[in-house]
């Protein structure tokens, strides 16, 4: 079985960055996957803007990404799960209440917390993160914030 697991977080993983090549964006300066277990010295690297993980987002015992990702916020972004489900609803039906995807700000960065399979990494990058990260989204978006998250 976990093997299976580590073959769906790697299948999503090349489904991110195929993602994010495709829509080639530049906004994003660095672009950082990293798995349940991540280090959290992520945080503190200049170069990294945001952080995406994929997997652990389920209900079950082993899917503990969410907790591991408070342990770092600053802020939590709730508006993300909100509109992450709302969108999955529409592709995967009420299994949709199952998913604890998430978003926090941590140390001046965006982590976005994803679920491990492909539908649930293309609804979240089709329907929210392609158009959040792209400074030309109006009216506003992540990255037009990024001089001001470490404001006090």
């Amino acid at each position: 079985m976990s093997e299976y697991i580590r073959e769906e977080k790697l299948n999503t993983t090349i489904d991110i960055n195929e993602k994010i090549k495709l829509y080639g964006t530049a906004d994003i300066t660095k672009f950082a996957d990293i798995v349940i277990d991540f280090d959290a010295s992520s945080i503190t690297q200049k170069e990294i803007d945001v952080i995406i993980t994929t997997g652990g987002t389920g209900l079950t015992g082993r899917d503990i990404t969410p907790e591991a990702v408070n342990e770092i916020a600053d802020k939590h972004i709730p508006g993300f799960g909100e509109v992450f489900r709302t969108l999955s609803l529409k592709t995967v039906g009420t299994s949709a209440i199952q998913s604890r995807a998430c978003a926090v700000l941590a140390n001046g960065k965006y982590v976005f917390a994803l679920p491990g399979s492909s539908g649930g990494v293309t609804d979240a990058w089709d329907g929210i993160l392609k158009h959040q990260l792209d400074i030309n989204h109006k009216p506003c978006n992540f990255v037009e914030l990024f001089p001001r998250l470490k404001e006090k």
